[in-house]
């Protein structure tokens, strides 16, 4: 069979309406035709790709999900860890900042040897006031020491084992400071009370005794070393036939909240009982 070849008129008529379409596509002609031509197509595009995203979503997003909650399961665990860390830095800030305080006031009383102790418990009693440090015999504690802190005076050792000791807070019914008061420059006497209070008694009534007064520790009776902080009065009650006029004492140490103490251990306190007169029955 004979090959078909194009004839020169042929060429020529392609040629020519290839240049006219060209021409016509470049006025801007076939723009609304084209427009017309392809927007089925475009809508046809959109439809198929809007269904894809939904299939595409429904195969992938339950695993997504299952992902999310597996990573905030993660980040939960990892702040609650974070968030006892911090606590756990905090209490050893806490701890520190006593201990130092406790170091300081050490260092600026050179006159006195000390050991420091921790508060491990407390008296259950609510008439009783007392609390347990975990240092005793085997620390060279001995019954009757005082015990300090930074902030001034807790009590003294009142019971001791080998590795324990009970310490009798100024608060407790049967605790008796002989005190100072700074600004009046007169002596008396801070008692405990069965609801915790500290009591200032036996002030002279000329004496002006005004609240916010400083107390300290005298020195007389030989139970505490003189000027030791004890607290400040906070109210005075006097009455016009009373011998003695008295107050409340707020103590310098926070008892609720304390966690570390100071052990006086080169103070021997003097037992004078047996030269206070008794009186006849």
């Amino acid at each position: 069979m004979k090959a078909y070849t194009p004839q020169p008129l042929h060429i020529v008529l392609v040629i020519l309406v290839v240049t006219g379409i060209i021409l016509v596509s470049l006025g801007g002609y076939l723009g609304p035709a084209l427009g017309v031509a392809t927007e089925p197509l475009v809508a046809a595009q959109t439809w198929l790709s809007a269904r894809y995203q939904v299939v595409y979503e429904f195969l992938t997003v339950p695993r997504d999900v299952a992902s999310l909650r597996q990573r905030n399961a993660e980040l939960e665990n990892e702040n609650a860890h974070l968030q006892t860390q911090v606590i756990e830095l905090q209490q050893q800030i806490k701890e520190a900042q006593v201990l130092y305080a406790l170091l300081d006031f050490a260092r600026s009383r050179p006159a006195s040897q000390y050991v420091a102790a921790a508060v491990i418990g407390r008296d259950p009693s609510p008439f009783l006031h007392y609390i347990i440090i975990d240092h005793g015999s085997d620390d060279g504690l001995r019954h009757g020491m005082p015990v300090v802190t930074d902030q001034g005076l807790v009590g003294r050792v009142d019971a001791v084992t080998a590795g324990a000791a009970r310490v009798q807070l100024i608060s407790d019914p049967s605790s008796t400071v002989n005190i100072d008061l700074k600004n009046a420059q007169t002596s008396a006497l801070a008692v405990g009370s069965l609801t915790g209070d500290v009591v200032l008694d036996l002030v002279p009534q000329d004496i002006v005794l005004e609240p916010g007064d400083l107390i300290l520790t005298s020195g007389l009776g030989g139970a505490y070393p003189a000027d030791v902080m004890v607290g400040q009065v906070t109210s005075v009650r006097k009455r016009e036939t009373g011998l003695f006029q008295s107050g409340s004492v707020q103590p310098a140490v926070d008892f609720a909240n304390l966690r570390a103490v100071l052990i006086i251990v080169n103070f021997r306190p003097v037992d004078i009982e047996p030269l206070i007169p008794t009186q006849a029955p």
